[in-house]
C-alpha cells in the first residue's frame, strides 16, 4: 500500500473549542452506550411483537455488542491511519442507516442482522471519540478531566438506557428505541462538521487482518457458546466443539500477535499490572452492569408483572447514582489519581450485589431500588479511573488503539454479562426466576470485589500515569 509522509499535526484548538469537541464526542458516546442497554427493557415487547422466546432475544442485544467488541481495535487503528474525523463520520452514517433497518425489521433474523451492522458503526465511534478528545487536550491535567467527563457520559448512557427505553416503549412501542437514533445522528453529523478537527497518528501502523479475524472468532465463539450452552447442553458434542474452537482461536491469536512487528493488540502491555488490571476491571464492571440490567428486566416484567415503563423507572436509582458519582469520580481522578474512586466503586458495587443474593418473589421494592442505587454509584465511580489508568498506560501516538482496548474490554464484559444472565434464567418459569437469578447477583458482588484488586494495582497519582 502506497504511503505518504504524514503532515505536521495541526495546533491544538483553543480552550472553548476543545470543550466543544468533547461535547460532540460525548454525544456520540452517549448514543453508543444507550444503544447497548436501551433494548434490554424492551426484550419482552420485542418477543411478543416478533413471536420469539427469551432465548432468541439474547442475540438482539449481543449481536450488537459482539460485533462492536470485535471491531473496536481495528477501527481505532483505521482512524489513526486515515483520519479520526473521517472514520467518525462514517461510523455515524452506518449506525444511523442500521437503526432505520432495525426500526423497520419484520423478523428476528433481520433485526439481529441490523443490530450487528449497528455494531459496525458503533465500533467507529467509541475509540475514535476518545482519540479525538485526547488529541484535542494537550495538557495532561486537562486531558485527565476530559477523560473523566467522557467516561462519565458513557457510564451515564449505559445506566440511562433502560429508563429511556421504558419511556419510549410505553409511548410509541418497541420500534421507537431505534427510530430515536436518527435525529440524534443528523444533529451529531452537523456538529462534527462544525467543531471537530481532523487528526491522525504521526505514523500509520500496518493493519493486522489475521489478528483481527482471530480476535473476532474468539469473541464470537466464546459468547455464542455462553448463549447457546443452556439450550444445547454444556457437555454436548456441539458445546465441546465450541470449547475447542475458542481455545484454538485464542492460541492462534496470541501466536500471531507475538510474531507481528505491529500487532493489533500489543500483548506486552499486559505485563504491566496497572494496564492489565484496568482492562480486566473494565470487563468486570460491564459484566456486573449488564447482569443487573437483564435480570432486572426479566424479574420485574415476568415475575412481578411490571410494565416496560415501570421496569425502566426502577433503574432510575441506578442512573441517578451513576449521574451524580461519575463526574465526582472524574474530579477525584484528576486531583488524587484512580485508587480512591476505585475503592469506592468496589465497595458500593459489592454491597449492591449482596443485597439481592436472597431475591424472592415478594422481595420489598425499597430494597430492590436501594440495591440498584448502590450498583449505580459503584458504576459511576468506576469508569473514569479505569479509563484513565488504561489510556495512560499507552503512548499518546496510539490514542485510537488505547481507547479501543479499554472499550473492547467493556463490550466483551457487556456481551458476557448478557449471555451469563440469560443462561441463568433460560427455560425458567416466572415463579422460579428469582431463585434462578441469585447466582447472578453473587457475580455482581464478585465483580465489585475485583475492583479492590484493580485499585491496589493502579497508579496512585496522575503524575504516575503520564
Amino acid at each position: 500500500m502506497l504511503r505518504t509522509s504524514p503532515a505536521a499535526p495541526p495546533p491544538p484548538p483553543g480552550a472553548r473549542r476543545r470543550w466543544s469537541v468533547l461535547a460532540v464526542c460525548a454525544l456520540s458516546m452517549f448514543l453508543v452506550g444507550v444503544d447497548t442497554t436501551i433494548v434490554n427493557v424492551g426484550l419482552p415487547e420485542i418477543g411478543h411483537g416478533l413471536g420469539v422466546g427469551t432465548h432468541g432475544l439474547e442475540w438482539v442485544v449481543d449481536a450488537y455488542v459482539v460485533v462492536l467488541a470485535s471491531l473496536l481495535i481495528v477501527s481505532g487503528a483505521l482512524a489513526d491511519r486515515w483520519g479520526r474525523r473521517r472514520v467518525f463520520r462514517c461510523g455515524l452514517l452506518v449506525f444511523g442507516l442500521a437503526s432505520l433497518v432495525c426500526a423497520l425489521a419484520p423478523s428476528l433474523g433481520v433485526l439481529v442482522a441490523a443490530r450487528a451492522v449497528q455494531g459496525i458503526g458503533a465500533s467507529m465511534l467509541s475509540p475514535v471519540a476518545l482519540a479525538i478528545v485526547v488529541n484535542a487536550m494537550p495538557d495532561p491535567r486537562e486531558r485527565a478531566r476530559a477523560i473523566g467527563v467522557w467516561a462519565s457520559v458513557f457510564g451515564l448512557s449505559m445506566a440511562a438506557g433502560p429508563v429511556t427505553g421504558g419511556a419510549l416503549i410505553a409511548a410509541f412501542g418497541w420500534r421507537s428505541v431505534f427510530w430515536i437514533n436518527v435525529p440524534v445522528i443528523v444533529v451529531t453529523l452537523v456538529l462534527v462538521a462544525v467543531f471537530v478537527p481532523e487528526s491522525r497518528a504521526a505514523r500509520a501502523r500496518r493493519l493486522d487482518w489475521p489478528g483481527q479475524l482471530l480476535l473476532t472468532a474468539v469473541i464470537c465463539l466464546f459468547v455464542g457458546v455462553l448463549i447457546e450452552g443452556p439450550r444445547i447442553g454444556w457437555a454436548s458434542p456441539a458445546a465441546l466443539a465450541g470449547y475447542a474452537l475458542v481455545t484454538a482461536a485464542a492460541i492462534g491469536f496470541v501466536l500471531v500477535e507475538l510474531r507481528r512487528d505491529e500487532p493489533l493488540m500489543d500483548l506486552g502491555l499486559f505485563r504491566r499490572p496497572p494496564f492489565a488490571t484496568a482492562v480486566l476491571g473494565a470487563t468486570a464492571v460491564f459484566v456486573a452492569l449488564n447482569v443487573s440490567l437483564l435480570l432486572n428486566t426479566l424479574y420485574l416484567q415476568h415475575t412481578r408483572g411490571w410494565t416496560p415503563l415501570a421496569t425502566g423507572a426502577a433503574t432510575l436509582p441506578m442512573a441517578l447514582g451513576a449521574t451524580l458519582c461519575a463526574p465526582w469520580s472524574g474530579s477525584l481522578v484528576g486531583r488524587l489519581g484512580p485508587r480512591r474512586p476505585l475503592i469506592l466503586a468496589g465497595g458500593f458495587m459489592t454491597a449492591g450485589g449482596l443485597c439481592l443474593t436472597d431475591l424472592g418473589q415478594d422481595t420489598s421494592v425499597p430494597l430492590i431500588l436501594f440495591a440498584y442505587l448502590l450498583i449505580g454509584v459503584g458504576f459511576g465511580f468506576a469508569n473514569a479511573p479505569l479509563t484513565n489508568t488504561a489510556v495512560s498506560g499507552l503512548p499518546p501516538s496510539r490514542a485510537g488503539v488505547a481507547g479501543a482496548i479499554t472499550s473492547t474490554a467493556r463490550q466483551v464484559g457487556a456481551a458476557v454479562g448478557i449471555a451469563v444472565a440469560g443462561g441463568l434464567v433460560a427455560g425458567t418459569g416466572p415463579s422460579d426466576l428469582a431463585a434462578a437469578s441469585r447466582p447472578g447477583w453473587l457475580l455482581v458482588a464478585g465483580c465489585g470485589v475485583f475492583l479492590f484488586v484493580v485499585a491496589r494495582a493502579s497508579q496512585p497519582t496522575v503524575a504516575d500515569a503520564r
